[in-house]
């Protein structure tokens, strides 16, 4: 039963990361019909919503893309930055769409925000405390470790909305501003829904792993 379970883990992520890079892949080979790079999409977008105080910058590293709400500043990977491809637009678009969400102060964008520091707390240290917990029989220290990683998977699972929204506004600009046309609109979604894809794996790997040491815990009180 374990095996199953750490083989379904370890699957699912690298099931997400092999359908995003494929997709990335294949959609970077086909060129946008505005041929515009990734950072004139990123451009665009921004000063017609009023954003011009916002950079748009290139960053090395594969699919590095990352919107940088401290500096302001959308931050390409030198493919996208440079590229013309419909992949290219669509991932600069969505980047653009949390720099949308972070002027408009999108509700779900500033609850993630908040738990930055309780998430990164809960990864750095909830697995010392749920091994301790384990290993000495210490139920109190394994429920401390619980409530640690709990806080980091709320912030997993409260990333899930941002992301669709940032792919939904990403769509919707593309499209109205004219930078894909009517038969590349499913070729962008693929790439949109790929990416998602990653965020979905790291929440479902996150939520059942939180449930496997709540039934842990569980099994330890019972024998107490």
């Amino acid at each position: 039963m374990y095996l199953i379970y750490f083989a379904i883990i370890i699957l699912i992520p690298l099931w997400a990361q092999f359908r995003v890079k494929g997709t990335y892949k294949k959609y970077s080979q086909v060129a946008s019909s505005s041929r515009m790079a990734g950072a004139e999409v990123a451009r665009k977008i921004l000063d017609d919503n009023g954003l011009y105080n916002v950079g748009v910058e290139e960053t090395q590293g594969y699919l590095s893309d990352h919107y940088d709400p401290r500096s302001k500043v959308v931050r390409l990977s030198t493919e996208n930055f440079h590229g013309h491809s419909v992949a290219a637009a669509a991932i600069a678009a969505h980047e653009v769409g949390h720099a949308i969400q972070d002027a408009q102060d999108y509700a779900f964008l500033r609850f993630r925000h908040a738990l930055v520091p309780v998430a990164n707390l809960g990864s750095n240290f909830s697995w010392i405390l749920i091994m301790i917990g384990i290993l000495a029989n210490l139920t109190g220290m394994l429920l401390l470790g619980i409530i640690f990683m709990a806080a980091a998977v709320v912030f997993q699972i409260i990333t899930l909305p941002v992301e669709f929204n940032a792919s939904n506004r990403a769509m919707d600009l593309v499209v109205s501003n004219g930078i894909i046309r009517n038969d590349e609109e499913r070729e962008t979604r693929k790439v949109l829904s790929a990416a998602a894809l990653t965020y979905v794996a790291a929440a479902a790997v996150a939520v059942l792993e939180l449930v496997r040491l709540v039934l842990i815990y569980t099994g330890m009180t019972r024998e107490e």
